[in-house]
């Protein structure tokens, strides 16, 4: 179980970062045909930026423990014994990512904050 580098995990961030910056901005924009064309109440971009980033992230780690930008460079999210994170990790995990702070912590702990207090860990595939 070899773990993924400082390097890795900054292209996996850029990567997803992009992809649900798309996923979005799409949402945002449909959101918003109906908030002019049908009278819908208008929400701010942000409520749709989070949420994409807690769903992308949950769904995609739930379902196959990797998300686009890990499967890019072939990489996969593990609990530190090396079996797969059960929902509730993931859960925990991907509702830590939407904290400011999270990045922070690396210096620290060694790695982000949703990694040390889900007690996971991201490795080579």
């Amino acid at each position: 179980m070899q773990k993924v580098g400082d390097g890795t995990r900054a292209l996996h961030l850029f990567i997803d970062t992009m992809v649900v910056t798309i996923g979005a901005m799409l949402l945002f924009r449909w959101r918003n045909w109906y908030v002019m064309y049908w009278g819908y109440e208008h929400y701010n971009f942000g409520w749709f930026f989070f949420s994409s980033i807690f769903g992308y992230y949950f769904i995609a780690e739930t379902l196959f423990a990797k998300t686009l930008g890990k499967l890019f460079t072939h990489s996969k999210v593990v609990t530190l014994n090396g079996k797969k994170p059960s929902i509730s990790i993931i859960f925990w995990r991907s509702l830590l990512r939407l904290t400011i702070i999270d990045l922070f912590f690396g210096p620290f702990l060694g790695g982000p904050l949703h990694d040390f207090a889900s007690k996971t860990t991201v490795v080579e595939d």
